[in-house]
């Protein structure tokens, strides 16, 4: 009987939501309609397994009612049923007895080995958790179902359908939405105000100075150098109107004639908008030979020069420690995050419609390309495989610590609702099988001795 019940008791489907361990009354199952329905599936059972024994009795009363009647001259047939009810009797009552004994004292009497699940609830929960651990959450078993899983592809394949966009978006707006509403504001800003002050400690010339240096070195500042001629050469062809304001109000004396100006005006622009077009469009040009030289030798003076680390630190110090700095910060992140709210509550939103989409690609780019999704299966079961090795014993531990904390009748009284039905048949089938075990008995002896 034991063996049944421990094979039972995850059928009673609890799950501890986290944390301290839930409430007895919650430990099993569903309240309320569920446990309603079976407790009057167990009240009917019993009814029928009782009504099994309450037969045999009477039948095995009225054989015995016409032995005593007839006395020798008592029918032969009426020994068989007789020893056929009393067998059917004693299966019956004790198969009632250990069916009994599994949740409560029967008949309330202190009987040794009695309400084994109120007393052995704390065993029952160890060794659960030790044949589980033992038998399933081996390295060795969790790697291989793991890997038969193909989680990568089955995952990819659902998320590549069009159809289940609107469930990808949602999914991923409820966790964006829980992960804000978990955040504090006042979190957030400590958390930014920490994180300014922590980046101000370290010193940044030397290591902004190598990463100048070796940025120059693989001549990736080029790009940055030719988009500053390509906007100097865009500022000079519209600076028409400047240059004559300039020279208006500020170049020679303010009776100089008016066409003067206009032409000073224009030789300037002339000679700006074609100085700035060489160097925009000639590499080796003075001007950008002059801004690498600059750019190195400023990489190289953060780095070497005392005085030139000394006054960046001033100025980053000075730049962090200012509250527009912090304020501007703790602003972004209230702005952002009434933003992504107001976006995520769109169903049409940009926001929602781009996690949509990346998901999507992302999940088609992996369902369509095996060797990745090989690639991925093998994390899997090697993340698996790294989880039971060193974790398996908090992972069962959640399952020892939870029965634990159960309330020992409350969960008898929950099992029993749970398995209590299919075990009446247990007490139905003792009926039967005593009945005819004591007929075939009664059969051979009677063969024997007469």
């Amino acid at each position: 009987m034991t063996p049944t019940v421990i094979s039972d008791v995850p059928g009673g489907r609890h799950r501890a939501p986290g944390g301290d361990p839930p409430p007895p009354s919650l430990g099993f199952g569903e309240s309320g309609a569920g446990d309603e329905q079976r407790r009057k599936d167990l009240r009917k059972m019993k009814v029928v397994a009782t009504g099994f024994l309450v037969v045999a009795a009477l039948v095995y009363l009225f054989t015995r009612y016409l032995e005593h009647r007839d006395g020798q001259d008592v029918a032969a047939w009426v020994g068989y049923v007789r020893a056929a009810a009393e067998a059917g009797m004693v299966g019956a009552l004790a198969d009632w007895f250990a069916v009994t004994a599994l949740f409560r004292h029967p008949l309330g009497l202190p009987i040794p080995h009695t309400a084994l699940i109120r007393k052995k609830k704390d065993d029952i929960g160890e060794q659960l958790g030790g044949f589980i651990e033992d038998n399933f959450m081996t390295p060795d078993v969790i790697e291989m179902r793991a890997t038969s899983l193909e989680l990568p592809r089955r995952l990819s394949t659902w998320l590549a359908d069009p159809a289940n966009a609107p469930r990808v978006s949602d999914e991923a707006a409820r966790m964006i939405a829980l992960a804000a509403e978990m955040l504090r504001d006042e979190d957030i800003e400590n958390l930014i105000q920490h994180a300014i002050k922590w980046a101000g400690e370290p010193e940044w010339a030397q290591p902004l100075g190598r990463i100048l240096e070796q940025l120059i070195a693989e001549d990736r500042l080029e790009p940055v150098f030719q988009l500053a001629c390509d906007r100097a050469h865009e500022w000079a062809l519209g600076s028409q109107d400047l240059i004559d304001r300039v020279v208006d109000q500020d170049v020679g004396p303010s009776w100089k004639p008016k066409f003067v100006n206009n032409l000073l005006g224009d030789k300037i622009y002339r000679e700006l908008v074609d100085f700035t077009y060489k160097v925009r469009t000639d590499p080796n040009h003075q001007l950008r030979r002059n801004m690498h030289e600059f750019v190195q030798q400023f990489a190289d003076d953060l780095q070497h020069d005392p005085v030139m680390i000394a006054k960046f630190e001033e100025i980053k110090q000075e730049l962090i420690g200012r509250d527009e700095v912090t304020n501007a910060a703790s602003t972004a992140w209230k702005t952002g995050k009434a933003v992504i709210e107001q976006m995520l509550s769109d169903p049409n939103s940009t926001l929602r419609n781009s996690l949509s989409n990346s998901a999507i690609q992302l999940a088609t780019r992996i369902r369509d390309d095996r060797a990745l999704q090989e690639k991925m299966n093998g994390w899997v079961a090697r993340a698996a495989r790294h989880i039971a090795a060193n974790y398996s014993q908090e992972i069962i531990s959640v399952i020892t610590e939870t029965v634990r904390g159960w309330d020992a009748d409350e969960t008898s009284r929950k099992i029993e609702l749970q398995v209590g039905r299919d075990l009446q048949f247990i007490r139905i089938n003792g009926t039967v099988v005593g009945s005819l075990a004591g007929l075939a008995i009664y059969t051979i002896s009677v063969l024997i001795f007469h």
